[in-house]
């Protein structure tokens, strides 16, 4: 595998190519695997192949590039072992959009039809006795805990030194730790009601939230992960922390405002699907403590409404609009991009990695899916 990294396209086609061939090549040989298993496990391989099929590959790259700033270029041998480490975070990453789905009950994923209705699809084509549902659930969560389990894999397998490895791993261990702790933490408050005389405590607990569940998972923890595999020095690694985590916080922020926003072409999923599912996010959170009265008490009448129509997302997105609620977040976006950006100036890095690492800045936050 030739080396593809080019600082001034930290994103190229290339390199997406060289992640996906990775992937490919090891749901391979884990479809043989499970063939020796049983036939039954069929819609697993061919799940994981479908969802992984496609992304942004974002961590891939925060990741590779981690380590270019930490290291400068890997020779080819080295960049195709990386490639392979890089790759398994995108396996995590499927696993999380898998119980995502089960636990918002999302229709779509990546402009298809999300794993836990493809499997109830089978249950349901094969004339399988019991609640088809049901079966699709527990094949999604079962198919989730499946690719958490092979991102561990994949990036044992990667041929990583393991000296090398080891120096890493405590990055992965904490990215899994907090991802599935900011779950839990999003569970949490999506249970509690949206109350106006807590509107500032919405806005906290949303931040917390979005801290774990996203950014250290999304930018904060790959970019580490990525420079702890090229002996980045603890002023290295503060300096990508203090990147990380407010580019992480951006980036789901933009996501944010694509899930009311957002092309449902490009974005894959149904557009104003957040508010069908009342998801607490901090658009939704500024924009009750930035209505009136009136305009408060019919967004909460509109937001978590599963039989909520285009005239309704409409309405939601007036009142949004009206709030201040959406300049609010661009301007939180354009406030952690630049503290991002400054984290980068003066940090213990290469030229190229610090040029790489401000152009995926740019591509998290100014996208259109």
């Amino acid at each position: 595998m030739v080396n593809r990294l080019d600082p001034t396209q930290p994103l190229a086609a290339e390199f997406r190519q060289d992640v996906q061939d990775a992937l490919t090549g090891f749901l391979t040989e884990q479809r043989q695997v499970l063939a020796g298993i049983g036939t039954e496990l069929e819609p697993m391989t061919e799940l994981a192949e479908v969802f992984t099929g496609g992304g942004k590959r974002l961590r891939p790259a925060f990741a590779l590039w981690g380590y270019v700033a930490a290291a400068g270029s890997p020779d080819d041998d080295t960049y195709a072992t990386l490639v392979r480490a890089a790759a398994s975070l995108e396996l995590l990453h499927v696993s999380a959009l898998v119980h995502d789905d089960v636990m918002d009950n999302s229709d779509t994923r990546r402009g298809v039809p999300a794993a836990h209705l493809q499997f109830a699809g089978l249950h349901d084509t094969r004339d399988w006795v019991g609640s088809g549902e049901q079966f699709g659930r527990a094949g999604a969560i079962l198919l989730g805990d499946l690719l958490v389990m092979w991102s561990d894999e994949m990036v044992h397998a990667a041929g990583l030194p393991l000296d090398v490895l080891h120096r890493a791993l405590p990055y992965l261990t904490a990215m899994r730790t907090e991802v599935t702790c900011g779950q839990f933490l999003d569970v949490v408050a999506q249970a509690q009601p949206l109350r106006p005389d807590r509107l500032q405590d919405n806005i906290d607990q949303v931040r917390r939230v979005v801290e774990f569940k996203s950014a250290r998972y999304s930018v904060r923890r790959p970019v580490q992960f990525g420079a702890a595999l090229g002996s980045a020095g603890d002023a290295a690694q503060e300096a990508l922390a203090a990147y990380g985590s407010p580019l992480g916080r951006a980036f789901q922020y933009r996501d944010d405002l694509l899930g009311v926003f957002g092309d449902e072409g490009v974005i894959g999923k149904p557009a104003g699907g957040d508010l069908r599912e009342g998801k607490h996010t901090l658009l939704l959170a500024y924009a009750l403590a930035g209505s009136k009265d009136v305009g408060r008490n019919r967004l909460l009448s509109l937001v978590g409404s599963p039989d909520l129509n285009q005239d309704g997302i409409d309405e939601a997105r007036e009142i949004i609009i009206a709030s201040g609620a959406r300049d609010r977040v661009e301007t939180d976006i354009e406030s952690h991009l630049d503290r991002a950006l400054t984290a980068l100036d003066g940090a213990p890095i290469s030229d190229e990695g610090h040029r790489a690492l401000a152009g995926l800045a740019h591509a998290a936050v100014r996208r259109n899916h």
